[in-house]
Order: structure tokens, then C-alpha cells, then sequence
């Protein structure tokens, strides 16, 4: 039977007890992680949000009534206690914070009973996820995780507090906006009042911050719900978190000096991490060429080398072949690699393939520093020496080698290079690399659209010098557009926006847009940049990204409370789920049937 706390008030969290409290009677308050009898004593392990703390119940210290109700506790109850701390009679227990102590209990409450967990609440749960996120008001109960979300919310104070001193104003943007179908799909909310007409929820507050800009306040930030209708990976959610914010009067070197001033701020505070300044940075090229991503991983090298110029004459028809069609032929090193398996070789031209790839040449320098490979039949000692030089290889060296169109070698060896270092280990999780990426491409060819888009979107600002090509060679305009990357993910990102009417209409017609298509769309902002507009720049954070790294987890759902899975849906709540016909008529709105129900 349940108790009630009867003015018991709680004095310490469990990890706030310490061996400064010794003498002292506290009053703690949590759940039995374990409750051990051995006879004539009872051992309970106590854990709240901050961590375990030993009780101890013997029956001549806490009398009879209090030791039977120790006697029924069992793992998950709810209980408070009242005890004296002592030293540990027995040894320091290293793992528990609180292991040099223990509260010898004199009286307990049993606040709240509970069943038998589906599942042990512990660290480094084993359970299936599936079944963890079904009950995920037990899941959150596991230290581990709640570790995660204190973090999360150190990490969201810290940005707060710098952003504050800092000169930004915190504004909230509307959840119901208009519907903007230009990147992702938009989360629709049918209006009652407006029948036939919908809301769609922000996929970020783009424009509503750039209308905070022509309105004059200056520095705005904001951490926003944002949504999009979209498939899932393990880095992303269709309801994620951004820190957003947008500046007046500055171009992208104040930005980037803030946001540097930003991350060494909240590395340091959240999880005691000194950034150096200035963050390193690359152009979007530079990455592309080096490392075969626009978000590079640069805790380790292998980095990509063209060496379309040393086969170019070879008589490789692979490579020459795809030079001829306007590719290039590219490798990396997996520096002392040679004596990798055949087995585990052929795994990685599969995954190669699984990127898009033809195949995959490798070569072997043996020790001896003979060759083993699967084209050298094809040429000659000295083009296969040029190589082996090009690539830097040594004895002992495995060099893998793509050819193909160079967008497509990007991805092949960018993803391969990942894969080879997450085998060897490379990927240390406790390593932070940051790096700002710089110059991307304005505009990207879409082959399901049949025109330009934007890489970014519509409103950022060319690089003046490029604006000549933006007519005649649209592809070849570079953006003042930059991402922060670390540790290979790419977890900020942002851009100069355009403020000149002249320039956005030349953006728009290169995107295919009419001005009346462009005003129906946009026409509350382009109307606004009509009253008198600042040059205005910002950057958004993916907070549940950023989070996840700092955590050194490998999903964001390790780092959100309640998560959706791949299919959008939260197995604990089961939504989405069927409304009520009421509602679907008040809104409006048919079901329609799926085809194979209204043939039968």
C-alpha cells in the first residue's frame, strides 16, 4: 500500500550526500535500483537523476515496522528515507560516487509500488530498442540517458547564457506558417476555421527571422521546434531542435568569429572541452577534392588523391574510359593495409558498389615492394610505379582507386575511407574535430526537377565575383554559404542572405521562378525588404546533432526524450493513430480509401 510523504521534506539528492554529511540525518527520496537482504541486514541501492546511494537497514536501528517494509521492497518502488550517514563499513566502492558513504536508514516510506520492468533499468542496456522506446517512461530512467538530457540541457543554458551577454534577443516564431513547398515536405495542419486551407510547421524560421531583421532587432536567437516530412536516418527525426539565430550589419567573418566564440563557450562549460581558436577552414572544393564529402571527417587522413593525370595514357581501359566521358580517377592509402584478406577486400568493393560504383581497382605494395593488384596485368611496371608514387605509397600500403564521373568518386571514396577507419578503429569518439566549410556551390542541377535549385535556399547571397556566371554558367556560382562540421557531421550551417532587389530576382529567375511565382510564395518578405532592409547573415545548429557528439552517442535518439522511429511513428505513444470521425468532419476532411479496399 502506497504512503503518502506525511511533511516529509527531501534535504539531498542521492549523489548530494557526501562524507561532509557524516554525522548528519538526511532525507532522500528515489527509486530501489537493488534491494539485497542478507538476513539480519538489508542493503538497498537508492537512485535519482544524480546517481545511486547505499542505504542500509538493520532492525534494531530502524525498528521492526520500518525493516519489514525494507523486507518487501523490490526493484522500481518508490520510497523515501530517513537515516544518519556513516563511513562505509565495508571498502570504497570506486564505480559510486557516493561510495566512500552510507545512510544507516531509521525510517521508510514506501511513496508508490511498482511491477516487475520489462526490462533491467541499467547502463549500457542490452534490451532491444524497440522495446526500450515502447516503454520509454523506464527507458528514461537508466543513467546513462538521463546523463544525456542533463547534458542537453547544460549545453541549451550555456547557449543561452553566451547569446545573452552576447547582444541577441530570444523571440519566438510561429509553429503555424504557410506552406513554402521548396526542399523538404511540409507537415500540413488543416484549418477549421479556413476550410479547404492548411498550416504547415516550420521547417526552420528562415523567413521569419530575416522579417526580425528588417524590423531592426539587430541580434536574434531562438533554440525552435522545427519539422520536416521526411525519411528518417540516425541523425535525424521528423521533429528536431535548432539553435537558430540571424545577424544585422555583419558578413560571414562575424558570423563565424561569433559562433567560434560560441562552441569554445559551450565545450567548455558542457563537458570541459578547450576548443582552439581559429577553427580551421576549408573551401567546399578543397573538401571535396581531399576528402570526397562537404562534411569531412579530419580526425584521421587517407585522404583522397587525384591521379587522372598519371593514368591518363594507361592501358587500364577502366580508368582511361572514364576520363574519356569527363571523370576522374581517384584513390586513398590504407596505410599498411596490404596484408588485408581477400575476403575483407572484396567487402569493401561491395560496399563501394552499395555507394554506386562499378567496382573497385586495388593494389597491394607488398613488403618486398613487388605489387599484388587486380589491374597491373594492364600496365606497365613504370606507369604502376608512377602510381604507387602519386598515391605516396610505401611497402605494407593497400591503395583503392575509383573512376568514374567525379561526383560519384566523391561519394565512393568518401564513404569507403569512413568505412576502412571505423575497422582500424580511427573514429575516436572522444576526439572533437571542428571545421568551418566555406564557398559551396550556389545553385546544384536537380534531374527530377530539370532546372537549378538551391543547394541552401533561395535567399542566399552569391559571391559578388561569381554574379557574372549566375545567367550563362549557373553551376559554376559560389556561395556565401558556410557549414560547421565536426567529426565528419555536419551541425550548423548558414549563409550571407541576399538584401538587393536585383540580385534576389536574378537568384529567382535561375532557379526557374517567376516574379508572380516568387511574390505568391514569399511576397510577405519580399514585400518587407521594400521598407528599408540591413545586411543580415545567420547560422542554424542542429541541437540534437550537436548533442549526440558532445554525448559521444551514435543516435540523436540516445539524446532526445521521446523519439519517433524510422517510420515516423512513437512507439509508446503509437502516434500517428485514427482520429475521430467528428474531428475529420469538422476539419472537412475524407479518407480516402487505399486502392486494393475500393477494386474489392
Amino acid at each position: 500500500m502506497a504512503e503518502s510523504m506525511k511533511g516529509l521534506k527531501r534535504t539531498h539528492r542521492c549523489t548530494e550526500v557526501t562524507a561532509k554529511n557524516i554525522g548528519e540525518t538526511v532525507t532522500v527520496m528515489g527509486w530501489v535500483a537493488k534491494q539485497r537482504n542478507k538476513g539480519g541486514i538489508i542493503f538497498v541501492d537508492l537512485r535519482d537523476r544524480s546517481g545511486i546511494l547505499q542505504l542500509i537497514f538493520e532492525e534494531d536501528k530502524c525498528g521492526s515496522e520500518n525493516f519489514e517494509k525494507a523486507m518487501k521492497l523490490r526493484s522500481e518502488y518508490v520510497v523515501a528515507v530517513v537515516g544518519k550517514v556513516e563511513k562505509r563499513a565495508g571498502a570504497t566502492n570506486e564505480n559510486l560516487k557516493t561510495g566512500d558513504i552510507e545512510v544507516i536508514a531509521e525510517q521508510v516510506r514506501i511513496l508508490s509500488e511498482s511491477e516487475t520492468p520489462p526490462f533491467p533499468i541499467e547502463e549500457n542496456s542490452k534490451t532491444k530498442e524497440e522495446i526500450r522506446l515502447k516503454y520509454r517512461y523506464l527507458d528514461l530512467r537508466r543513467p546513462d540517458l538521463q546523463r544525456n538530457l542533463i547534458l542537453r540541457s547544460k549545453i541549451c543554458t550555456e547557449v543561452r547564457a553566451f547569446m545573452a551577454k552576447e547582444g541577441f534577443i530570444e523571440i519566438e516564431t510561429p509553429i503555424l506558417n504557410k506552406s513554402t513547398p521548396e526542399g523538404a515536405r511540409d507537415y500540413l495542419v488543416p484549418s477549421r476555421i479556413h476550410p479547404g486551407k492548411f498550416y504547415a510547421l516550420p521547417q526552420s524560421p528562415q523567413i521569419y527571422k530575416q522579417l526580425l531583421m528588417c524590423s531592426g532587432y539587430d541580434r536574434y536567437f531562438q533554440i525552435a521546434r522545427c519539422y520536416r516530412d521526411e525519411d528518417l536516418r540516425a541523425d535525424r527525426q521528423p521533429e528536431f531542435t535548432q539553435i537558430d539565430m540571424e545577424l544585422s550589419f555583419v558578413d560571414e567573418e562575424d558570423v563565424m568569429e561569433v559562433n567560434e566564440r560560441l562552441i569554445q563557450h559551450v565545450c567548455k562549460e558542457a563537458i570541459g572541452l578547450d576548443v582552439q581558436l581559429p577553427l580551421p577552414r576549408m573551401t567546399w572544393q578543397d573538401a571535396m577534392d581531399r576528402f570526397g564529402s562537404d562534411k569531412p571527417d579530419t580526425r584521421f587522413g587517407m585522404e583522397l588523391v587525384d591521379v587522372s593525370d598519371v593514368v591518363k595514357d594507361c592501358g587500364f581501359s577502366v580508368f582511361t574510359s572514364a576520363l574519356a566521358d569527363g571523370g576522374s580517377v581517384r584513390g586513398i592509402n590504407a596505410k599498411g593495409q596490404a596484408e588485408m584478406p581477400r575476403k575483407k577486400i572484396d567487402k569493401l568493393v561491395e560496399h563501394a558498389k552499395g555507394c554506386g560504383a562499378k567496382g573497385l581497382a586495388y593494389l597491394c605494395v607488398n613488403e618486398d615492394g613487388t605489387y599484388k593488384s587486380s589491374f597491373a596485368k594492364f600496365m606497365t611496371e613504370d606507369e604502376l610505379k608512377a602510381l604507387v608514387e602519386k598515391m605516396n605509397g610505401k611497402p605494407g600500403d593497400l591503395l583503392l582507386f575509383a573512376a568514374d564521373k567525379s561526383k560519384l568518386v566523391y561519394d565512393v571514396l568518401g564513404a569507403l575511407r569512413l568505412e576502412i577507419a571505423d575497422q582500424l578503429g580511427l573514429l575516436k569518439k572522444d576526439e572533437y574535430r571542428f571545421v568551418w566549410i566555406t564557398e559551396f556551390p550556389l545553385l546544384e542541377w536537380s534531374e527530377e526537377l530539370g532546372r537549378y535549385q538551391a543547394m541552401h535556399h533561395p535567399f542566399t547571397m552569391p559571391m559578388e565575383e561569381d554574379l557574372q556566371y549566375i545567367e550563362s554558367d549557373p553551376g559554376r556560382v559560389r556561395a556565401k554559404a558556410y557549414d560547421i562540421v565536426l567529426n565528419g557531421t555536419e551541425i550548423g550551417g548558414g549563409s550571407v542572405r541576399i538584401h538587393q532587389d536585383d540580385i534576389q530576382e536574378m537568384m529567382f529567375k535561375a532557379l526557374g521562378f517567376t516574379m508572380e511565382r516568387a511574390y505568391d510564395q514569399f511576397g510577405f518578405l519580399l514585400n518587407a525588404f521594400k521598407y528599408g532592409v540591413p545586411p543580415h547573415a545567420g547560422l542554424a545548429y542542429g541541437l540534437d546533432r550537436l548533442v549526440m557528439l558532445m554525448a559521444q552517442e551514435d543516435s540523436i535518439r540516445d539524446v532526445i526524450a521521446f523519439p519517433k522511429v524510422k517510420d515516423a511513428s512513437c512507439l509508446m505513444s503509437e502516434a500517428p493513430n485514427t482520429v475521430d470521425a467528428k474531428q475529420l468532419e469538422e476539419l472537412g476532411i475524407a479518407i480516402a480509401k487505399p486502392e486494393a479496399e475500393t477494386e474489392e
